[in-house]
């Protein structure tokens, strides 16, 4: 098989026969042979009818279904473990992302040997001040940080190696920094093609400005695991020691300025109880938060998900 295509979605009933026509014309016009996924991620609006009744017209699609909601990544996750075409494709479910580009993707990965290409929504039809604004600043400094030339991280389409989605693994909110996880699993041949955006026809958008806060989060999570996920103790370590040391010499100068000065009194100081607790409160809370995330990383049920049906399998 050349291609799957992954589409994770929720609540994209009125789209879903009119982006499965469109699949389906593009890879009969080139010959393709194909299988599309599409991972119903808890919708309530009756997208999976839809891909039931689709599954009658199209033998090639076939369907995930959720018992609930568990969001982007997770949708990705099982799409990628069910995937089998040398190309996998990703796109989203609300028409914006055009089928049209699979031709010009495959021979970017399957001829020129990326192994990742992300989309380019260069010209966008989205809100600027709330979509396009924080988009372009979240790009750039995901760019600058990961050392990935691209100019739009969180872009629907992509299309890989069917060895990369085998090779990485997306949870949380890391759909956004897949082109990051494929760097650090080793593939680091990624390419960029502008693709056409689309206004979006049915329904509104299910994103809000959050998603712009959990990403820049996210982005700390990965550059984090990136260098110290499997040596922890080469970061939490220095850290401790800086501490340790700056503790011990701050002891060893008040106890010298206790001989000098035996009058003074250190411990009748706010400030002194205020610096410490924050130093305390602050470190506390800066290692708990990556220890839990390295934590959550060696669960044995991370990527675990409730599939209430399945079909095409």
């Amino acid at each position: 098989m050349q291609i799957s295509v992954v589409i994770p979605l929720f609540n994209e009933a009125e789209s879903l026969p009119e982006l499965m026509a469109w699949i389906h014309r593009v890879m009969e016009a080139n010959s393709f042979t194909y299988e599309v996924i599409m991972i119903d991620d808890g919708s309530d609006d009756g997208s999976w009818d839809v891909i039931s009744t689709l599954r009658n017209q199209f033998p090639q699609l076939k369907g995930i279904k959720f018992q609930r909601n568990y969001g982007k990544s997770a949708a990705l996750n099982e799409g990628f473990k069910a995937a089998k075409g040398d190309m996998v494709m990703t796109m989203d479910a609300d028409l914006q992302d055009s089928p049209d580009e699979i031709p010009e993707f495959y021979t970017m990965i399957m001829e020129q040997g990326f192994h990742l290409v992300s989309g380019w929504k260069k010209k966008r039809f989205d809100n600027t001040l709330t979509k396009n604004i924080p988009s372009k600043l979240y790009n750039a400094v995901a760019s600058k940080s990961s050392g990935i030339h691209l100019h739009d991280f969180n872009c629907g389409i992509k299309a890989y190696q069917l060895k990369v989605v085998k090779s990485i693994e997306v949870f949380g909110e890391m759909h956004r920094y897949i082109p990051i996880l494929a760097k650090w699993a080793g593939f680091k041949k990624i390419g960029e093609k502008v693709v056409q955006h689309q206004a979006r026809k049915y329904g509104h958008t299910k994103f809000g400005w959050e998603r712009f806060v959990n990403g820049f989060l996210d982005l700390l999570t990965i550059q984090f695991l990136s260098k110290f996920g499997k040596k922890p103790m080469q970061f939490f370590g220095l850290i401790g020691t800086l501490f340790f040391l700056l503790g011990f010499a701050s002891v060893f100068y008040i106890v010298i300025g206790k001989f000098i000065d035996p009058i003074t009194s250190v411990t009748n100081k706010p400030a002194f109880y205020i610096a410490l607790t924050s130093m305390l409160i602050g470190t506390q809370l800066f290692l708990a938060g990556f220890i839990a995330e390295i934590m959550n990383r060696n669960a044995s049920d991370r990527n675990t998900y409730l599939i209430e049906e399945k079909q095409g399998w």
